[in-house]
């Protein structure tokens, strides 16, 4: 089965909405399939997309699962989008949440930290 998945969230404010998203996702492509949404392609079928939706706006959840989680903070950080917030789990999973201008909640997850044998974990000297 072919499946294209496209998590959605809901926007007061089309231009603004798409001025966030791109600042955090950076280059990656994206098309206009109407007046009220702007889509982003992140993988082979996997999408997000804004929608001007003003009475469901703040109320959205996504998860992205990157490769390279300090990488993609660090540029995310770079055009200006920072984590509210930044956890790790039990397993060493790491998770930082955005918020875009509505409120809605964007986690970015990435592995754990890969740790060279030898080197120590912490700070101090």
């Amino acid at each position: 089965m072919d499946v294209d998945l496209f998590a959605g969230v809901a926007v007061s404010d089309l231009p603004r909405a798409i001025d966030w998203f791109e600042r955090l996702l950076g280059d990656v492509e994206s098309f206009d399939p109407n007046d009220t949404e702007r889509v982003w392609t992140l993988a082979e079928h996997g999408h997000v997309y804004a929608v001007l939706a003003p009475g469901h706006a703040g109320h959205s959840l996504v998860t992205l699962f990157v490769g390279d989680l300090d990488a993609f903070l660090g540029a995310a950080a770079g055009r200006g989008v920072h984590p509210v917030a930044r956890e790790t789990y039990d397993n060493g999973v790491r998770k930082a949440t955005c918020r875009d201008p509505d409120g809605n909640e964007i986690g970015i997850g990435g592995g754990p930290v890969e740790v060279e044998v030898g080197e120590r974990v912490g700070g101090g000297d």
